[in-house]
């Protein structure tokens, strides 16, 4: 295929697959109600609540590391082998014996059965998304890649801004926000019964998609007109040494030329995991037992007899509150400062690690498989960095949030904030998916400027119709605007959209960090809406021009979903010793790194003859 002729896109077996997505945001929506029932059914502490997101990102990491490595012994790429449509029903299946195990962990009581039933459901999203990625990429031309990825994350988000609504009907028969008090008397019958659907869900849709005529086996190398025109196109592009080897193994992959990237990656995560132990130990050491109980000896001193809270203090309850909250401090400093310096230690193995890999994988590519292409490997550190900057924004907001100079909301008063910074994600992804569709240049420019703006709607109205008050949010359309204007200039150019979104991130957060009030509060929620494109441009610029590596570069970029697992604590600890305001500004140092990545990485790509950005601001 010539670089000027673009392939036609598989619709049908495109509209399939983005019911997979939608799928997946819907069943993520069912945590919402799960995770607090959880942690007053099993009557958790703050750590172990910790524990439920620690486990669903971690089970990314090591799934995806899982593949590689049974990959690596049976020497062939097994999704490759498998082909991604079957890859994607495997991983359904695998999901529903995870939801299961997690039915059978609540009815016994068993909470760490329930992580494990978390956990291996996570394996099966790893598993699809390590095929859904790059599948959406092989339905149509690899330049116009992202915008199928982006339709396919919209129509995610859209799945997780009406997830919660349903769920709540099932429930509680009632789309008004839930209360704890709600959550608390919740029967245990009924969250059996949804789980019990959850797992009918993920067969039924590893039957749809399985039986559906319309979607390919997304096999590269076999004869179908998917893999064989990705293959011409990627032959015209690629080195002539890495070319006639994709020609020679194109099916499976040689995984046995990757055994340094093997190698490192098993380092990496031992160094991690070692990093990891001292932080989990801190919760159990003598110092955190003597602060829960310091704590609780705190809230006592305002209590009367009858438990209800004293409304002015005697000057003797006054100083033993003092005097609690010194010693408090003086035990919580240190303790914090030692988790800290681990956690921090962790993402220095994983940031040195790959940028040693980076570089030694320049010099030598023989034996690092995927990784000898740099645009993968720092697609890697980006995913990692996008992954955990999102995630760490949405769960230091609340906490913002509380504070008098960013208004004291209260925590019914929260949830919409919350959701307007998840529902930017769905509003830049449905701006972004226009491209995915067949339509001429002027319909693209107006679906463009309208596309955000009725996103933005659903959202104030899912919001809405949740029983909260979405006043506070109205003036948030000039970010929204700010975000249409950025779409008309990057044109649907990966790395100049990958660009300019990092740096109005980078803009965001400082505004941020030098205001407060509905300002600041905006920047910080803006961060969802510069995010929002952030997955499917990273994803095809790192997998452009891997040819029969291209599966393989999808587990290591699925892999580096643990961000979300490292960075949010890190910026979770951080406010503990400089503030929860001044801790945003991990969000920058992110920010900036994915700004240079965009700006790096196309340097690279046009040196390997692969102009992403100039063929896809033709239109099409």
């Amino acid at each position: 295929m010539s670089e000027n002729q673009q392939k036609s896109t598989n619709y049908g077996a495109l509209t399939t697959l983005t019911t997979v997505f939608f799928f997946w945001g819907f069943i993520a929506a069912g945590n919402s109600v799960f995770i607090p029932f959880c942690k007053n059914y099993f009557h958790l502490d703050q750590f172990q609540s910790q524990l439920i997101d620690f486990a669903f990102y971690l089970a990314y990491y090591i799934g995806a590391l899982g593949l590689f490595i049974f990959s690596t012994v049976i020497g062939k790429d097994i999704v490759g082998h498998w082909g991604y449509k079957k890859s994607i029903v495997y991983g359904l299946l695998f999901s529903a014996l995870g939801a299961v195990a997690m039915i059978v962990s609540v009815y016994q009581g068993v909470f760490t059965g329930m992580l494990v039933g978390l956990f291996i459901v996570a394996l099966g999203f790893s598993l699809q998304q390590t095929s859904a990625n790059p599948f959406m990429i092989l339905l149509g031309d690899e330049k116009t890649g992202s915008n199928r990825i982006n339709l396919g994350g919209g129509i995610n988000s859209l799945g997780t801004t009406i997830g919660p609504l349903i769920v709540a009907l099932a429930l509680f028969g009632t789309a008004s926000a839930i209360s704890d008090d709600m959550i608390k008397a919740l029967s245990l019958t009924k969250v059996i019964i949804l789980y019990a659907c959850v797992g009918a869900l993920f067969l039924g849709v590893a039957a749809l998609f399985g039986f559906s005529k319309k979607v390919p086996a997304g096999k590269i190398g076999q004869n179908e007109e998917i893999t064989n025109e990705v293959i011409d196109n990627q032959a015209d592009i690629l080195d002539a040494d890495v070319t006639s080897s994709n020609h020679k193994v194109a099916s499976e992959g040689n995984t046995s030329s990757a055994k340094k990237a093997l190698s490192s990656l098993v380092i990496i995560t031992l160094l991690v995991g070692m990093c990891f132990v001292p932080v989990f130990s801190s919760y159990k050491s003598n110092a955190a037992k003597d602060l829960v109980q310091l704590s609780a000896d705190l809230e006592q001193v305002s209590l009367d007899e009858n438990g209800k809270k004293i409304e002015t203090l005697s000057v003797q309850q006054k100083d033993t509150e003092k005097a609690i909250t010194k010693e408090i401090d003086t035990i919580r400093k240190p303790l914090e400062q030692n988790r800290m310096m681990w956690l921090s230690g962790g993402l220095v193995v994983i940031v040195g690690g790959l940028l040693t890999v980076f570089f030694l994988g320049k010099k030598q590519k023989k034996g690092w498989g995927a990784m000898q292409y740099p645009q993968l490997t720092l697609g890697m550190l980006a995913i990692f960095v996008y992954v955990g900057v999102e995630v760490a924004i949405g769960s230091n907001l609340g906490e913002l949030l509380k504070q008098k100079e960013f208004g004291g909301y209260g925590s019914s008063q929260i949830a919409p904030f919350i959701a307007m910074f998840w529902g930017s994600l769905m509003i830049g992804r449905w701006a972004g998916a226009i491209n995915a569709f067949n339509l001429t240049q002027q319909t693209k420019q107006i679906l463009r400027f309208i596309v955000p703006l009725i996103a933005f709607g659903l959202v104030l109205g899912f919001t809405r119709l949740a029983g909260y008050n979405v006043s506070p949010l109205y003036w948030y359309i000039l970010c929204v605007v700010i975000q249409i204007i950025a779409f008309f200039v990057t044109n649907d150019k990966p790395a100049l959209t990958l660009g300019v979104f990092g740096i109005l991130g980078i803009a965001a957060m400082l505004v941020g960090l030098m205001s407060t009030g509905l300002i600041a509060v905006y920047a910080f929620l803006s961060a969802g809406l510069f995010c929002s494109i952030m997955w499917p441009a990273i994803f095809s610029l790192s997998l452009a021009g891997l040819g029969k590596y291209q599966s393989q570069g999808s587990a290591f970029l699925v892999m580096m979903i643990l961000g979300g697992a490292i960075i949010p604590p890190i910026q979770g600890k951080l406010s503990d010793v400089i503030g929860i305001q001044e801790s945003f500004v991990v969000g920058a140092i992110c920010f900036a790194y994915l700004a240079f990545f965009a700006l790096y990485v196309r340097s690279i790509l046009k040196k390997q003859g692969i102009t992403f950005d100039e063929a896809s601001g033709s239109g099409h």
